[in-house]
């Protein structure tokens, strides 16, 4: 069985350099026009050349994302945006538009295609229609059960890969394909500027919600703490079924999360690659801590999605409550000094020397971490750092590393 390609995602250089050290074999970024997460920091065409350089010389792989669905008038604007990424060594575009796929096949021939989950391919006809026209891999939609999935990888040659998402947020419509944004706030959910509502906070004078000419098929409403949510889907995770996943003959697990954290990048990209190494070793055992490392993210209630309900059962349920806050990310190790024992450190939350804290280390979960005392650059010893992005030293038990994360326990 072949092993899975951990594919993370790069909202920001901090992002894949998070990714790319806890262990992602690629990762999924955009460039400044035609990506599907407008609001994301994304890459200029300088950091774009900038991180795949980087990217490549750790041997991890760059895909750009061109998944919105054009206009005809912004066709010109994307000739001129292809002919600027001509000289960058991507390794895959990521697509969703008809137009835009002969478009890339013109103008950089020799890239590779991947289909976007927005192109919505359920079916090994879309998904050898699609093979059919260049592309060497699709992104399956999120829509699909397990068995679904294992059906496809049956009908389809092996040289064409499957991509599923295998963590993260997922969305009420199908794939993403959303009117709603454009409709309340004029921000096209299709062209990368989706402002969410579906998990706005909406107010409901009563406890259900019933159509008028179908008054057995209510819906439930629950409140909590004043607010309610009747649209906001659960997030996907799918840590305890990594054997069926990998089985399934996915080739590439993808990780959602380009407008997350770098902190929530580094835990869930290092939690599946542990759970792989695991199933790889030929040793597998579940291991619960994974799930705890899971739950020290930003995320909403947990589910798996639609791998084993389909799209019409319940396994898109809209949350009784909003994000669950993530554990919070004190610092990251820059350098660590053998003879003095010194580890240097950039603060990204306040911390005091009375914290309970933890460290988290790539290929590890978790664990307690003692230390004596902190100091200012001037090596002055300090309570607390409560400055943002402040350089501090910290003194710990044991050798830190660079890339290491301090968080709370």
């Amino acid at each position: 069985m072949k092993r899975p390609e951990i594919l993370s995602p790069a909202g920001n250089f901090e992002k894949m350099r998070s990714a790319i050290l806890y262990g992602a074999d690629a990762v999924y970024l955009a460039g400044q026009m035609f990506g599907m997460r407008a609001a994301a920091d994304n890459f200029s065409l300088d950091e774009l050349k900038e991180a795949v350089e980087y990217a490549h010389e750790r041997g991890v792989k760059v895909y750009l994302t061109l998944n919105t669905m054009p206009r005809e008038y912004e066709y010109e604007k994307l000739r001129e945006y292809l002919l600027a990424l001509s000289g960058i060594k991507l390794d895959a575009m990521i697509i969703a538009d008809l137009g835009v796929l002969f478009l890339v096949k013109e103008i950089i021939p020799d890239m590779e295609i991947h289909i976007s989950t927005q192109a919505n391919a359920v079916s090994a006809a879309s998904c050898l229609a699609w093979y059919k026209l260049g592309a060497k891999r699709v992104v399956l939609a999120r829509e699909l059960t397990l068995d679904e999935i294992k059906a496809i990888r049956a009908a389809v040659p092996d040289e064409l890969e499957l991509e599923c998402f295998i963590h993260g947020s997922m969305c009420v419509s199908y794939s993403g394909r959303c009117l709603l944004s454009g409709h309340l706030v004029g921000r096209d959910g299709n062209r990368g500027m989706c402002a969410q509502p579906c998990r706005w906070n909406y107010k409901i004078r009563s406890y259900e919600i019933v159509e008028e000419k179908r008054p057995d098929a209510k819906m439930e409403v629950q409140e909590i703490d004043g607010e309610t949510f009747i649209m906001s889907s659960r997030d996907t995770c799918t840590i305890e079924h990594i054997p069926e996943l990998v089985e399934a003959g996915i080739n590439s697990f993808k990780i959602e999360g380009r407008m997350k954290s770098a902190y929530y990048t580094a835990v869930v990209t290092n939690t599946y690659k542990m759970a792989l190494d695991a199933y790889f070793s030929g040793k597998y055992e579940y291991n619960p801590l994974w799930y705890r490392e899971l739950e020290s993210v930003s995320h909403r209630d947990y589910a798996t999605g639609y791998y084993f309900a389909d799209s019409h059962a319940d396994a898109n349920l809209a949350s009784t409550t909003g994000y669950i806050k993530e554990k919070s990310y004190l610092a990251i190790v820059t350098d660590y000094d053998e003879e003095t024992g010194l580890a240097t450190l950039s603060q990204r939350n306040k911390m005091t020397v009375s914290d309970d804290i933890e460290l988290l280390t790539p290929g590890k979960v978790g664990e307690s971490l003692k230390f004596t005392a902190l100091y200012d650059e001037a090596m002055n010893e300090i309570d607390a750092t409560p400055h943002p992005y402040m350089t501090f030293f910290m003194r710990p038990e044991c050798p830190l590393r660079a890339g290491d994360i301090i968080r709370m326990r």
